[in-house]
């Protein structure tokens, strides 16, 4: 049985992967909604090299999956896609509270805000 609570700190660090097993980073932040007391989403570095020159993505809880068997986490994206995706860098962080970042967020995804599949 996998467990269904994890502490942050536990997940902090996790490679992702996508369904086709490629490395597409890890896990470096895990922000919290302070009004809903839920994940508003994961930060995901990709890119760079040993640490260095890593663009970071906002990912919506709702597109990630954790895979505990492996210790990692599944995001179901091309990695050719989240090369193409909107990132930001660790000196300049987006406002997460603007109501147009999280719709676009979602959608790099192939999501709308809420978790549902975008058609």
């Amino acid at each position: 049985m996998n467990p269904t609570v994890l502490s942050a700190s536990s997940l902090e660090g996790d490679s992702v992967k996508n369904a086709q097993g490629e490395d597409l980073g890890k896990i470096t932040e895990i922000m919290i909604d302070t009004e809903t007391h839920e994940i508003a989403y994961y930060v995901l570095s990709f890119g760079g090299f040993m640490g260095m020159g890593d663009d970071l993505f906002a990912v919506p809880p709702e597109a990630m999956t954790v895979d505990t068997a492996n210790k990692c986490f599944v995001l179901n994206v091309e990695k050719d896609k989240l090369k193409n995706a909107e990132g930001f860098d660790k000196d300049h962080w987006p406002n997460m509270a603007d109501q147009t970042f999280r719709k676009n967020t979602y959608a790099q995804y192939g999501l709308r805000e809420g978790g549902h599949r975008a058609h």
